[in-house]
Formats: structure tokens, sequence, C-alpha cells
């Protein structure tokens, strides 16, 4: 019997890491061994930076709830815990969006806490 090789499904599999080196420099687009490897590679820096992307907006949300509250005489840390005693539901992403583009409404929360 002469030797069976899946060819649809190669080409296939090929085809999809090829769709998804599409717009690489150079070889890395359409060179299979090439582009194996560097679709591998950015598939591995989405997963991780998927991950970083939720830190990184933690910290810049951070930064700008500290620099309203330092306008009004208070450090993060203080706002928080006073916050969390006062039973204050607000998350740090609606305090950063407040701090930024809504003074007033910052401020009476800020107002509320002390």
């Amino acid at each position: 019997m002469p030797r069976s090789v899946n060819s649809v499904a190669s080409r296939a599999r090929r085809k999809k890491v090829l769709k998804l080196a599409k717009g690489y420099f150079g070889a890395k687009k359409n060179v299979w061994t090439v582009a194996k490897n560097a679709v591998e590679k950015g598939l591995v820096y989405a997963y991780r930076d998927r991950k970083a992307k939720k830190r990184s907006f933690r910290a810049l949300w951070i930064q700008r709830i500290n620099a309203g509250t330092r306008l009004h005489g208070l450090s993060y840390s203080e706002f928080m815990g006073k916050l969390h005693k006062k039973g204050i539901e607000l998350n740090r992403k609606v305090l950063a969006d407040l701090a930024m583009n809504n003074p007033q409404a910052f401020e009476a929360v800020v107002k509320a806490v002390k």
C-alpha cells in the first residue's frame, strides 16, 4: 500500500500560520520555518503582555489618584485607607477617571472621606 500523507491538513496548518505572519518583515512573512518561529514568539509575547497590560493600567490609575489626592492634602495610601473605612465602593479605574476628567466630583469624594 502506498504511503499516505494528509496534505490537505498540512497545507491548512501552514496557511493558518502564514496568515498570522502577514505583515511581518522579510522572510518572516513567507518562509514556513521562519514564519512558524516568529508567530510562536509573537503569540508568547501577546499572552505575556495581556497580563502586563493589567499591571501597567493599575499603576497608571494609582499615579492619577495620587496626583489628585495630593492637591487636597492627602497621600494615595491615606486616601485609599479612609475610602475603605467609609465603605465607599469605587474602584481605582473610576477614581482615576474622576481625578482626570471631573475634578469637582473627585473633590466631593475626597471631602466625603476626610
